[in-house]
């Protein structure tokens, strides 16, 4: 699997556990619903503290608070799913404070050149996700274990780009080239974007193939939590892209 939380191995664990009741794909899908709405809760609380407060830089324990939450409770989550029903609302909210914040710094500073910037990316993260949604319906690209192989290898890949960037910066090198507005970094994004992107099919296979074979109740949770991972990532590389965007028209 790609998304490292909707994996085989928790997918075979879960089958072996003695729970009452099983996970369906509507009660899958209501999970979501809900954990979405916890993270634009969340999201429009600090979004206020942002355009209300003296200071903005206010909303940046906000900010780090969420973050390093979010980062806890969704490793405790992947390593126990069976917490999902009580941790993936916290993990929702924790998102929330976090892209709220995130979101108004960017909103805040492309005011003049990209004004819908957020609204733009939140209705772009959605409109992929929905795509998605019809592509794996349609079975117009089969998820199968070749597609599998290629997604892991993919995600492995941005993870050790993600990797190799953060300590090469630590030790004060220049990646502009790669982080910055240029012609590599907007393509650089665009790939990333789009494997965070297809990587929503691997969610949905896990989702119903989870379903059909009887998971116990709390694995909806859990695929929810999968599916809200792969959201928040997918926004945010489209967030930085459209950001990298509005840089090369200033």
């Amino acid at each position: 699997m790609s998304n490292p939380v909707l994996s085989e191995r928790i997918f075979k664990q879960s089958r072996t556990e003695n729970y009452s009741g099983a996970m369906t794909i509507n009660g899958t899908l209501t999970k979501a619903l809900m954990m979405l709405v916890l993270a634009f809760a969340g999201a429009a609380y600090t979004w206020k503290i942002f355009y209300t407060a003296i200071n903005p830089a206010s909303v940046m324990p906000w900010m780090w608070g969420g973050m390093i939450g979010g980062f806890i409770t969704a490793m405790i989550i992947s390593f126990k799913p069976a917490s999902s029903p009580y941790l993936a609302p916290v993990y929702a909210l924790c998102e929330g404070f976090f892209l709220g914040a995130i979101s108004a710094t960017f909103n805040s500073a492309f005011a003049e050149t990209a004004p819908n910037i957020v609204v733009n990316a939140v209705m772009i993260t959605f409109l992929s996700a929905f795509v998605m949604f019809l592509i794996y319906r349609t079975n117009i690209i089969k998820v199968n274990g070749t597609f599998a192989r290629i997604m892991t290898v993919a995600v492995g890949a941005i993870a050790l780009f993600y990797f190799i960037t953060l300590i090469a910066s630590l030790f004060g090198a220049n990646l502009s080239f790669m982080t910055g507005s240029s012609p590599l970094s907007i393509a650089i994004s665009i790939v990333i974007a789009g494997v965070a992107a297809f990587s929503l099919l691997m969610d949905y296979k896990f989702i119903e193939e989870a379903s059909y074979a009887g998971a116990p109740k709390y694995m909806e949770w859990y695929g929810a939590f999968g599916l809200m991972v792969t959201l928040v990532w997918l926004y945010l590389e489209i967030l930085k892209l459209l950001a990298k965007f509005a840089g090369n028209r200033e």
